[in-house]
């Protein structure tokens, strides 16, 4: 019986990868073994390390070691290869026959050498009981049994074969129950095994294909599955955080329109309490006047009552005297003339002026509701059309109203270089002698815009590439441009920066911090004069970044500022890029 041809071939001494015999062959967790630089390759730059072979993953990348044994076996087999007076196959005529390595060598067989090396590391002296004689024995290491008897031996090892991991169970092909022959191919038609009689018989007319080239389409299909998997995994955990990235976004706003809305009703109502005193001045100041001129009246009313009264008695004297004479010389003393002050159209009237503080009122109500209608546009416009749970379209609704913004140099800082196109602005080292003007700014390094807005929409984009540090924005024309100046809405500036790459913020008293997934390469700044909304956007990205909500009183102006080089870390230009102008 042939031994050495069923034990061991060529073919288990190749790399699966490289189809090569083993070179510095190192062993996976899952027990299969490849070659040091192969499996290396294999794992490089890949997410999930997977055994080629039985794609069983591992958690993080296993530590692989040389396996010595199997690389020396596997340089005997290399020698063997180029050795035309090795060994080939034999019969089984008992374990102390002649000497293996004298015999000819058949084609993938071992080497003589090669086998007795094998033979000594397998082979071990068995002391059978008493009674029973000695014999020798197959020891078969780190495997579910350990002697094998010479008889044996032969069917042992034709029942197993060696692996790239050592030897292992062979496959047991089972057999087709009314052939008895092995069930080697599957029908793709009746989705079942069969054997080479079935197919020549009951399935004639089927699609057959062999079991094993089917199990291997089969496995490529898994692992396409598998990499459908993982991306449907990956695709639902950044859904996943993209939908946190919402609801903290949600919580900012729910803070900010608390805080808006607490300021705007807490300055209305302060401004009631205000109005408030005030009626109650005035009506006060109006009642406290209408009772002195009540008071006058009523005393000098008084007066003449009793006057009158005086007269009235001394006329009742006079009329019961019947001296006529005495009677003329007394009544002579009554001829004074009597009040004759008309009383008739004498009344007490109030004004108390207090129109003119239900009209301040009326004003401030009407103030208070349209700040009102402000505080939830801001969050709106972070939660309906910006958020970025949906996807966004904003920006291409916006780019409609693009306007051809150009920079004026006029109003540069003496550091800062304009390009002839006046589109570009960056930092420049030296001091320039430009002249001196009252709209140049000789502190903030900044430039605006040749042309400002008064009403209506205006659009551009302005590109910041990879700089650490920039400001861009819009500002009142009446904004302070000699010395330092705190850039914030207060101070009629709007605002968005960033400094030492990733602090992004819109420029508020304090600031207000802002957190993006992206750093933009192109901001798209969006102006409504009449809503007083400054808007800024990611165009890459199709992103909303910021709104702030205010109101303008005057012509404003786009506001640039490439700010200092950082050393030559931030020495490109801000660049107002072309669009399609209306």
């Amino acid at each position: 019986m042939p031994f050495l041809g069923s034990f061991l071939s060529e073919e288990q001494f190749q790399c699966s990868i490289c189809l090569d015999i083993f070179d510095n062959p190192v062993s996976t967790p899952c027990g299969h073994s490849f070659c040091m630089v192969c499996i290396g390759h294999y794992w490089q730059g890949v997410k999930f390390c997977q055994c080629p072979l039985c794609k069983q993953n591992f958690k993080k990348k296993p530590e692989l070691h040389i396996n010595r044994t199997l690389r020396e076996i596997t340089e005997q087999f290399k020698q063997m290869k180029g050795d035309p007076g090795a060994c080939g196959g034999m019969e089984w005529e008992g374990l102390q026959s002649s000497r293996i390595e004298d015999r000819p060598l058949k084609q993938r067989q071992l080497s003589g050498d090669l086998f007795v090396e094998m033979k000594r590391k397998l082979l071990k002296p068995f002391h059978s009981k008493a009674g029973q004689n000695d014999s020798p024995t197959l020891v078969i290491e780190g495997t579910d049994y350990d002697i094998i008897q010479p008889q044996e031996l032969i069917r042992s090892v034709s029942l197993r074969r060696y692996t790239m991991s050592g030897a292992v169970n062979a496959k047991k092909v089972p057999q087709c129950p009314k052939h008895h022959h092995k069930l080697e191919l599957f029908c793709k038609s009746d989705g079942e095994f069969i054997c080479s009689e079935c197919a020549d018989t009951d399935h004639q007319s089927h699609k057959t294909i062999s079991a094993e080239k089917e199990w291997l389409n089969s496995k490529k299909q898994i692992a396409i599955t598998e990499t459908e998997i993982q991306e449907m995994i990956e695709e639902r955990l950044s859904k996943a955080e993209e939908i946190k990235f919402s609801l903290a976004e949600i919580k900012v706003a729910a803070e900010r329109e608390t805080q808006d809305s607490m300021r705007v009703i807490g300055a209305f109502l302060s401004a009631i309490e205000r109005s408030q005193a005030e009626l109650l001045e005035v009506i006060e100041m109006s009642r406290r006047k209408v009772e002195h001129q009540a008071e006058g009246m009523l005393r000098e009313l008084d007066l003449e009552v009793t006057e009158l009264r005086k007269r009235s008695a001394a006329l009742s004297k006079l009329a019961q005297i019947d001296d006529c004479i005495s009677g003329l010389k007394s009544y002579s003393v009554f001829n004074n003339p009597l009040p004759d002050k008309d009383w008739t159209g004498v009344s007490v009237k109030c004004d108390f002026e207090t129109n003119a503080i239900y009209s301040s009122v009326c004003q401030l109500v009407e103030q208070f509701r349209e700040e009102l209608q402000k505080v939830p546009q801001i969050c709106l416009s972070s939660l309906t059309d910006d958020s970025p749970v949906k996807p966004q379209s904003k920006v291409n609704r916006i780019q409609d109203f693009a306007v051809d913004v150009i920079l004026d140099p006029g109003t540069a800082h003496s550091h800062l270089v304009l390009s002839e196109d006046r589109k570009k602005v960056w930092y420049g080292e030296k001091h320039h002698h430009v002249p001196s003007n009252p709209e140049r700014f000789n502190h903030v390094l900044c430039a605006l815009g040749q042309e400002g807005f008064t009403g209506g929409r205006h659009y551009w984009e302005v590109e910041v590439g990879n700089k650490t540090d920039w400001d861009l924005g819009v500002v009142s024309h009446s904004i302070n441009k000699k010395g330092k100046i705190t850039l914030s809405n207060s101070n009629g500036c709007w605002i968005l920066s960033l400094r030492d790459k990733t602090h992004y913020s819109f420029r508020t008293e304090p600031s207000t911090p802002l957190h993006l997934n992206e750093k933009p390469q192109k901001i798209g700044v969006f102006v409504d004069y009449m809503k007083g909304q400054v808007s800024f956007y990611n165009v890459e990205a199709n992103t909303h970044i910021y709104t702030f909500i205010d109101s303008f009183s005057e012509a404003i102006y786009p506001f640039l500022s490439p700010c200092t080089n950082k050393s030559g870390k931030n020495d490109g230009p801000l660049t107002i890029t072309p669009m399609f102008y209306h």
